[in-house]
């Protein structure tokens, strides 16, 4: 058994890998497909034929589809993500801190929205059936039928316009102070957690009800146990392989509700940088950002399912 675990993260890593080679197989061929040419528009309509297909050459776009993506696949695994083609600087440099700032922003809401789930999800299992347990469900369940750009603007009418407490568009280069990072980061992390924290919370739930109702559970409840004990001691243990993939499955959808969040607020992340090189048709850009979210997300579900195995005790 003990030989086992090695092998079967060892499994999951190589599956990762293949899954990251089909998905940048993907994404680039699926920036292929966008309308328009790059050459005509970064010259504009007015420019002639010649300097069009000067440029084409210049940038390669002349060549076959599968030979351009084994140039820009092997450039990838050298840490080469090329040149912009708006900008005519390396795509290194114009990630470099947008990815910081989506990483500021992706972690503050890890810090507000995991601890808060886990714990609804937690005591609502616990006191099951109650009428704290049904007002979390409901509330869970309205926030997961309402999309994300419909709480971005519900917050800024409220915070922005109403109270006037924070300001609709998030600023990072004023935070200097404690004051200043909440209002640059409030609205867009409020938006991002309750989007993330509902499906946390009923999935936390759900595992942590599924291991309730378990015999060596139900003979601790009957030996005298607690509720918080019971679920502390005996029943939260063992639900940490499906709660794991709870977090890791919710905080994905950090991927897809960051590019709205950005957009709406204009924060300076690179979520918003990709929806910029769209306009522009910059492929490398949208190419480069595109495989950083693929990354992250594969990060998460392969973090998970190795979680998954090592609280396994049958594989321990």
């Amino acid at each position: 058994m003990k030989t086992r675990v090695p092998s079967l993260i060892l499994g999951r890593l190589f599956i990762a890998l293949i899954t990251l080679t089909i998905v940048s197989f993907a994404v680039f061929f699926a920036t292929t497909l966008l309308p328009g040419d790059t050459a005509t528009i970064l010259l504009g309509q007015s420019a002639t034929p010649e300097a069009i297909a000067g440029l084409r050459t210049a940038m390669h776009l002349d060549e076959p589809a599968l030979l351009r993506f084994l140039y820009w696949i092997v450039g990838l695994f050298q840490g080469d993500l090329g040149t912009s083609y708006a900008n005519h600087v390396p795509v290194a440099t114009l990630i470099g801190g947008r990815l910081l700032n989506t990483l500021k922003l992706a972690g503050l809401t890890t810090l507000v929205s995991v601890p808060l789930a886990l714990t609804l999800g937690i005591t609502a299992a616990m006191w099951r059936r109650t009428l704290y347990d049904r007002i979390v469900t409901i509330a869970t369940i309205g926030i997961i039928s309402v999309p994300e750009f419909v709480i971005a603007t519900s917050a800024v009418l409220v915070f922005a316009v109403y109270l006037k407490w924070l300001p609709a568009l998030s600023f990072t280069y004023d935070v200097n102070s404690f004051s200043g990072l909440l209002r640059a980061y409030a609205m867009p992390v409020i938006t991002l957690t309750f989007g993330v924290s509902a499906q946390m919370i009923r999935m936390t739930r759900a595992a942590v009800i599924e291991t309730l109702n378990t015999p060596y559970v139900e003979m601790a409840l009957l030996k005298g146990a607690s509720r918080p004990r019971l679920v502390l001691r005996h029943a939260l243990p063992n639900a940490l392989s499906p709660i794991a993939n709870a977090v890791a499955l919710s905080l994905s959808y950090l991927v897809g509700g960051v590019i709205i969040v950005e957009t709406i607020f204009n924060y300076p992340g690179i979520a918003k940088l990709m929806v910029d090189a769209v306009s522009t048709r910059d492929l490398p850009l949208i190419q480069s950002c595109a495989m950083i979210f693929c990354v992250g997300y594969l990060l998460l579900i392969t973090t998970a399912d190795i979680v998954a195995i090592l609280s396994n005790p049958r594989l321990r």
